[in-house]
């Protein structure tokens, strides 16, 4: 189950600088440090939380490390914020070129989303809200949005569903 925390603020959009400089408050913040949940922020600025679950934590960690095992010229990592039409989003794996690196070092958040974007689906996720995040990701940059549940990969690029990865590789999930 997600909860939303809501803000004290007036109701609408954050302009991408306020949701910025929110999201380095929190990320400066002892407090909010200590939640031993995945956060995110809407573009209210309100923030989102996310249990996790040893399935979850599973399929995160093992496709980081094929990624990065399947495309070394880059780097895969975890839990990366990413400044979205839709708010700070946290993507549970992101793959970044060695130029994307370079062009934002590790801007907190980044402005722009990595080449891959992976979210990891939870019971409580929502298909409208993995859609949402797609689309932000998408949006934001990323070349390719991958969905992964407990037995598939599901691939998506700016021109809709895919087949197979435009990144050359195939991931195989395991039992």
């Amino acid at each position: 189950m997600r909860a939303v925390i809501e803000t004290k603020r007036p109701v609408g959009r954050l302009s991408a600088a306020e949701l910025r400089a929110r999201w380095r408050r929190l990320a400066d913040d002892p407090l909010v440090a200590a939640i031993p949940y995945k956060l995110e922020l809407n573009e209210r600025g309100s923030i989102e939380v996310s249990p996790a679950a040893p399935r979850h934590a599973l399929l995160q960690a093992f496709v980081a490390r094929e990624l990065q095992r399947l495309l070394p010229a880059g780097t895969s990592f975890t839990e990366c914020p990413v400044e979205t039409e839709i708010g700070v989003r946290v993507p549970d794996v992101v793959w970044a070129s060695a130029d994307f690196l370079s062009r934002h070092s590790l801007d907190d958040p980044f402005e722009t989303a990595p080449e891959l974007c992976v979210e990891v689906l939870s019971p409580s996720n929502t298909r409208a809200e993995i859609e949402a995040k797609v689309s932000a990701y998408l949006a934001a940059g990323a070349q390719e949005v991958w969905i992964v549940n407990e037995n598939r990969v599901e691939m998506i690029g700016p021109d809709g569903p895919r087949s197979s990865s435009e990144l050359g590789i195939d991931l195989a999930l395991p039992p």
